[in-house]
């Protein structure tokens, strides 16, 4: 506890630095509102005007916050039991309750949450909060209401998944994890991991000069139904342009075009054509559609000995058809699932709200379910592997989530391109559970590239992303690692 309060202490020191103006303290009745104390005694310390606010009974604290407590006192710091009317703050700290909340805030505490986020608002001040914002589920994400609006947090020992799934990242800000000097790694096994490209940093390799075109795969896309054209043509462009050797393109319509005049590279023909060439990596569902000839397209996909990715439509087939998921479960290849909340939870038999309300729960159920590699797309995709087709040490069939991304990838098409994303990286010989990590943190990171150059958030598209991961792709290959 006091390594925690020392850690914000510091963090909060950065950011009231020249400020001027007194420091606003909530303090809870739990092991939370120890930090806070132990945080506030510290900041006294280094001469800052801090008034923290406590409304819990003493004699209730645990016995760590309890002492904290005491020396804050001991040191002269004194305890209100509202919060004070001041004309400014320079910054305000949500200590009221972390990581334990598992329901809406009710009474005073209730009351101080949405006063904090209205002074906070009003004074332009930072709201940090320490471990996780007072209403929000540390475990899943879901946030309550009220809950603190923070604009920083600053989390102890380890991070927590709902701080970067569901509606975690809007409510945390900017996020910093402090280990307490505690090596946790070698004590406690993670619920879940953050990619980065750590996960697959071995296969980030130049290409050597003595390469062909079949050195790198042939990756194959199946879609393209009347009036979807478009899905097909993005999932396609995405697989060649992240180092497919080729990509041919299965067209359901028969009216769709012969050739893509953007990047004529790519082979198009007719849908069960696809089957006849040589491939080592298949995406099925990108503008797919529920006809008679989808679904019979899929089962033969299904059947069909490649790596295969399943998307869109072809998720919503296989949601209605128990002999598909047999099929599937019985597959000697690995498969990936790659579905958004709605599609999820057509797939599980529950709610989007069921989904949503626990999505680390829910991408797990589904590679358990159908023995897949499931992406469970959103704000802060989960990834849960299957343990079975594992093919790295760094992957074990845990959870993994993805902190990349933004909320200009909510349009059109952007699903297709993550599709042909992860099927260009099958048809390379990445193993399917690296190749849906680095698929999802490459998508979401190539969309960050892109705000961050004024290409968005509003606006973007899903074919700007393509170039731009082609763009960072090679510069993870050449050495530069930083996202």
């Amino acid at each position: 506890m006091q390594r925690a309060g020392a850690a914000a202490a510091e963090w909060a020191c950065e950011l009231a630095a020249d400020r001027g103006d007194p420091l606003l303290v909530l303090a809870g009745p739990g092991n939370n509102g120890g930090d806070a104390f132990e945080m506030a005694r510290l900041l006294r310390v280094r001469f800052f005007d801090v008034r923290l606010v406590f409304a819990g009974e003493p004699d209730s604290l645990p016995t760590d916050a309890a002492a904290a407590r005491r020396r804050f006192l001991d040191a002269g710091g004194l305890v209100l039991a509202e919060i004070p009317d001041i004309s400014r703050w320079s910054l305000i700290v949500d200590g009221l309750f972390g990581i334990g909340l598992a329901r809406a805030p009710a009474g005073r505490y209730a009351e101080w949450i949405d006063t904090a986020n209205r002074l906070a608002k009003r004074d332009g001040c930072p709201l940090l909060a320490l471990d996780c914002p007072s209403g929000l589920n540390a475990d899943t994400g879901q946030v309550f209401s009220p809950a603190i609006q923070a604009t920083h947090t600053i989390t102890f020992i380890a991070a927590k998944p709902g701080l970067f799934t569901a509606d975690g990242p809007d409510q945390c800000g900017e996020i910093k994890v402090a280990d307490l000097a505690l090596d946790v790694a070698t004590t406690a096994e993670a619920d879940a991991r953050l990619i980065s490209t750590d996960a697959f940093a071995a296969l980030l390799r130049p290409r050597r000069n003595n390469t062909h075109k079949g050195s790198f795969g042939s990756a194959g896309i199946l879609g393209g139904s009347e009036s979807m054209v478009g899905a097909a043509f993005l999932a396609a462009r995405a697989a060649l342009r992240l180092g497919a050797g080729r990509v041919y393109l299965g067209m359901l319509d028969p009216a769709a075009p012969a050739v893509d005049p953007l990047q004529p590279e790519i082979m198009i023909r007719r849908a069960e054509a696809l089957f006849q060439a040589d491939l080592q990596a298949l995406a099925c569902g990108p503008g797919l559609g529920k006809s008679p000839e989808a679904l019979r397209l899929l089962e033969q996909s299904i059947k069909a000995p490649v790596q295969l990715v399943l998307d869109a439509d072809a998720l919503n087939l296989l949601a209605e058809d128990s002999q598909l998921e047999a099929d599937l479960r019985s597959r000697p290849l690995p498969a990936i699932l790659t579905p958004h909340p709605a599609e999820a939870a057509r797939l599980l038999g529950c709610s989007v709200g069921d989904v949503q309300a626990d999505r680390l729960k829910a991408a797990g159920e589904l590679a358990d379910r159908y023995h897949c590699h499931v992406a469970l797309k959103g704000c802060g995709t989960v990834i849960a592997t299957t343990i079975e087709s594992t093919a790295s040490p760094t992957v074990d069939g845990k959870i993994w989530l993805n902190s990349t991304g933004n909320p200009g990838m909510a349009t059109a098409g952007m699903g297709d391109v993550l599709s042909g994303m992860i099927a260009a990286l099958l048809a390379q010989n990445w193993p399917a559970d690296l190749a849906l990590l680095a698929g999802v943190h490459l998508h979401g990171a190539a969309a960050d590239c892109l705000v961050a150059e004024g290409i968005g958030p509003v606006g973007l598209t899903a074919g700007e992303v393509i170039n731009a991961a082609h763009t960072l792709f090679n510069a993870w290959l050449a050495g530069n690692n930083s996202l």
